[in-house]
């Protein structure tokens, strides 16, 4: 059954908002932010997805009347806040850092400014979103790094809930992956999609030359020929031998990389494919990429280890009330948890970097409005979406800022963050 964008929440919420309808507090003003306390252990740095799937969920965040009425038989809600959701827009304000663009903790990614009932609603749905996008895109931005320009391609949907491959394979092409075998994201997003056969292509044939000449004959010499079915040294010889010296590339997708990556690479200069691309798969994440670095490899396929965040599946980002009014037009007081080891920061937040020649150096905030040189940029004006770049250009921004890393910062071995946003007022830690 499809449901709407409302939904796609907690109950926890709901009950809250009908607290705050029945005492009449849901009108009174209030930001909230998304911030991570800290980074997954031994990470330097996160990479900010999801804004462009996040911010249209939030333009179509709505009810309808057969899910309100569902909500007042569940005992969600009463009817003053069945009322209240009848017609419910988000109508407030998001600022945020771009898309693509690096965090570290304390780093404030989303500020959300409107009513307190209205900024509440959004609070799962931000963090389904942002978790599950940001994770990938950090993990695929580290492999990005560890691959030193040689291309990759997304292809973990058999490893994923059916629309989390989707997003995955947004957020990979957002680090720097190249492309993904998902059509939907293809589709959706404007993915490239690459693809040509698995095994089961080759044992449908009768042998190994009858599969490849199938392939070539549709797909042309410059396709990949998937050689390690039976032996890697006779698929790549039946490979040639078929699709001939102008043969695209050869996939190999089991055994020791390294070894059949260098052996395949000799056997096809004496054979004459010299200009033939390999292409490697088989359970890659930044380290085995990392370790591959002198091999002979052209390119690689990585699956469930980016779909998954390569280990780390949230980014653990929360979603904290910072300030609040006690009436629709009064004045915002900072609030703040004082929890052991979640401990918050009141009031909203302007961030601001520095750089020295180039290379970030510090992430710093002041309590007030975003102002010039504000990290953090419009993205919705009452309740309308007005941060709207392409993909290309997300794409674009996250090599920009992935380059402004020292090297050190970008290295996969584990360390502590590079940065953590701190006030102007304090020394970093």
């Amino acid at each position: 059954m499809n449901v709407s964008a409302g939904l796609l929440t907690d109950r926890y919420e709901l009950t809250m908002l009908s607290s705050w309808v029945t005492d009449g507090s849901v009108g009174d003003r209030a930001v909230f932010e998304a911030f991570a306390r800290s980074l997954p252990e031994g990470r330097r740095y996160g990479m900010l997805a999801g804004l462009g799937r996040l911010l249209p969920l939030i333009a179509d965040f709505t009810f309808d009347a057969d899910e309100v009425a569902w909500l007042q038989a569940e005992g969600v809600v009463n009817e003053p806040t069945a009322d209240y959701l009848r017609t419910f827009r988000f109508s407030g304000d998001i600022d945020g850092y771009r898309e693509g663009d690096l965090y570290f903790p304390q780093s404030p990614v989303l500020t959300v400014t409107g009513t307190l009932g209205e900024c509440v609603l959004l609070e799962t749905l931000v963090l389904s979103v942002l978790n599950h996008d940001t994770a990938i895109a950090s993990a695929a931005a580290r492999m990005v790094t560890a691959a030193e320009g040689r291309p990759l391609v997304e292809m973990g949907s058999r490893r994923t809930h059916e629309e989390a491959a989707v997003a995955a394979a947004r957020a990979a092409y957002v680090a720097g992956f190249a492309a993904t075998s998902n059509l939907a994201a293809g589709r959706r997003h404007g993915v490239p999609t690459v693809g040509t056969a698995a095994h089961a292509f080759t044992l449908a044939h009768a042998s190994e030359a009858d599969a490849f000449r199938s392939q070539v004959a549709t797909q042309g010499a410059g396709t990949t020929l998937l050689v390690d079915t039976f032996d890697i040294e006779q698929g790549i010889r039946t490979a040639v031998e078929v699709a001939g010296p102008g043969l695209g590339a050869v996939r190999i997708d089991s055994g020791d990389l390294a070894v059949e990556s260098r052996r395949a690479r000799a056997l096809l200069d004496s054979l004459g494919a010299t200009s033939t691309r390999i292409t490697v798969t088989s359970d890659l994440d930044e380290y085995v990429i990392a370790a591959l670095a002198d091999a002979p490899i052209d390119g690689y396929g990585v699956g469930t280890r980016v779909v998954t965040g390569s280990g780390h599946p949230t980014s653990s980002m929360v979603y904290k009330l910072v300030a609040v009014a006690d009436s629709p037009d009064g004045e915002l007081r900072p609030v703040a948890k004082k929890s052991a080891a979640k401990a918050s920061t009141g009031g909203r937040k302007a961030v601001r970097r520095t750089y020295d020649d180039g290379v970030l150096v510090a992430e710093t905030f002041a309590l007030g409005e975003p102002g010039p040189g504000s990290v953090q940029v419009p993205l919705v004006r009452d309740g309308k979406v007005v941060h709207e770049p392409t993909l290309d250009e997300v794409r674009a921004h996250a090599a920009s800022v992935l380059a402004s890393l020292p090297r050190d910062a970008l290295g996969i071995s584990h360390g502590p963050p590079y940065l953590t946003a701190h006030p102007e007022t304090e020394e970093p830690a």
